[in-house]
């Protein structure tokens, strides 16, 4: 599954999970089988080649509209920030359903 994460850098081990408004880059990763995959930034979310099936974002709050349009699940961190504990909180479906 490709998940799509607003970042404020693009380095994989720095980067923090921010708000859309602020975004710098976006990370796209793939997590496969429980384990991640690959980690792909852009400055545009348009630019990947694969479709993100879900996007993950920082609070309820957050404009999602245009991803719901597209049909993209939309997930809320609340706590975690980094990608590692952005993946370990999805495979253990720590990560939230948007609350309308």
């Amino acid at each position: 599954m490709y998940l799509l994460l607003p970042m404020d850098s693009n380095d994989a081990e720095e980067a923090k999970l921010i708000k859309l408004d602020d975004v710098k880059f976006w990370a796209q990763i793939l997590i496969e089988e429980g384990k991640l995959v690959e980690i792909n930034f852009k400055e545009n979310k348009d630019d990947f080649d694969n479709f993100s099936e879900a996007v993950v974002v920082v609070d309820d709050n957050e404009y999602v509209w245009p991803f719901m349009e597209m049909s993209m699940m939309v997930l809320v961190a609340h706590t975690q920030r980094y990608i590692d504990d952005i993946v370990e909180a999805f495979l253990f479906k720590e990560l939230h359903d948007l609350a309308y």
